[in-house]
């Protein structure tokens, strides 16, 4: 019986195709940026958020296959940006893209994406391509754009073939900033757009690692009290003292969690040793965990979506999530000084930990989620809580 993903002839008008390094070949109507991006082809549940998840730079390197079939109806705008450098190299969706019809749009979704330099391909069957994802993994490929359709689908096929994949890949560095910087930006509110965040001294200071972190990460930590400095990835434990923080914070961001971990850990480490509150999401949070002594593994076809369930095994209240991950902490690897404090309702994997005897915490998805879920934010709360108090 033939692939229900693939069509091996072109189609005539077909403008677009994604070629999967196992040859493959998808075909569809192209739009967005024009030419061809090389990533690991993924599928995110979420039915909100599309311009969210494009510009998360925990996407870099990754096309999204988006399995609710009308993206783009709600245009674009300058507001959902996550964040300004590279995040999702492109996108696969069932249905052609609309004209929008939302009061918030400025331009339309294709038009945002030409300009964003991301690849966009309608008409394919989503469904068999995430269940493909499902049973088989997360595929290497390659996905194109020419609106006169002519491509060089050998060339594409070797380019798939030959990209090393994410698993030891670091992309941190590639997505961080490279100086420092003082968050200014506030909470977003209907009619009024993003407030300014309050210059005040006296507000609990804290130390954020970006390792290609969402721009709502420090609106939320804003929120929950906190005076928040942002720094580029490899920044030494020296200079994070030196701003004398009150708690540190580890962001999320893109690639292998033990190749980032090569020039990260060895600070989170010194940080725990100092009794530093930390408070990591998502690859923060698994290199939390390595700073710990446990161990981290690519997972077969990874979390992304808003409707994830996860249990506090606290006290077994179930928080619907937001995640992004193709990596996670492996709880059978958590030694004795590390608490499991979350884990997903879908698989059991882990996603939370607790450093035992330390002010030390991370989660695997991201309660900062916007537009929602806001089950978990709570933990912004928690870790603000924590800084300057007595240990």
């Amino acid at each position: 019986m033939a692939d229900p993903v693939t069509t091996p002839a072109q189609p005539k008008g077909a403008t677009g195709v994604l070629v999967l390094a196992d040859g493959t070949i998808v075909w569809g109507m192209g739009f967005g940026a024009r030419g061809s991006a090389v990533g690991e082809v993924c599928f995110n549940t979420a039915m909100t958020g599309y311009q969210e998840v494009m510009t998360d730079p925990s996407y870099a390197g990754q096309i999204v296959t988006f399995t609710f079939p009308h993206i783009g109806n709600v245009g674009a705008n300058a507001e959902d940006v996550e964040s300004q450098v590279e995040g999702a190299v492109g996108c696969i969706v069932r249905e052609e893209v609309t004209p929008h019809s939302n009061f918030r749009a400025r331009e339309e979704f294709g038009e945002w994406l030409a300009a964003m330099d991301k690849i966009g391909l309608s008409g394919v069957d989503t469904r068999a391509l995430t269940r493909r994802i499902r049973l088989q993994g997360a595929p290497n490929a390659v996905i194109a754009h020419d609106p006169a359709g002519e491509f060089d689908i050998p060339a594409l096929l070797k380019r798939a073939q030959e990209w090393p994949g994410l698993e030891g890949m670091d992309l941190a560095q590639r997505v961080s900033r490279d100086k420092q910087e003082s968050w200014e930006g506030g909470y977003w509110r209907l009619g009024t757009g993003y407030g300014r965040s309050p210059h005040d001294d006296a507000r609990p200071h804290v130390v954020a690692i970006d390792y290609g972190s969402k721009d709502n990460i420090f609106r939320n930590l804003v929120k929950a009290g906190a005076r928040v400095t942002v720094v580029p990835a490899k920044t030494s434990l020296d200079e994070v003292l030196a701003l004398s923080p009150q708690g540190v914070f580890l962001s999320n961001g893109p690639g292998d969690p033990a190749a980032t971990g090569e020039y990260a850990v060895p600070t989170i480490k010194a940080l725990l040793e100092h009794d530093m509150p930390i408070f990591g999401i998502c690859l923060g949070h698994q290199m939390l965990g390595l700073a710990a002594g446990a161990k981290t593994a690519k997972m077969h076809q990874g979390h992304r979506g808003a409707n994830h369930p996860v249990k506090r095994l606290e006290d077994g209240v179930v928080e619907i999530t937001s995640m992004n991950h193709g990596f996670a902490v492996d709880n059978s690897t958590l030694p004795d000084g590390v608490e499991e404090t979350h884990v997903s309702l879908f698989d059991g994997s882990n996603c939370g930990i607790a450093i035992k005897g330390k002010r030390a915490f991370g989660v695997q998805y991201h309660p900062e989620a916007s537009p929602g879920p806001q089950d978990s934010f709570y933990l912004f709360e928690k870790f603000v809580a924590m800084l300057g108090a007595q240990h």
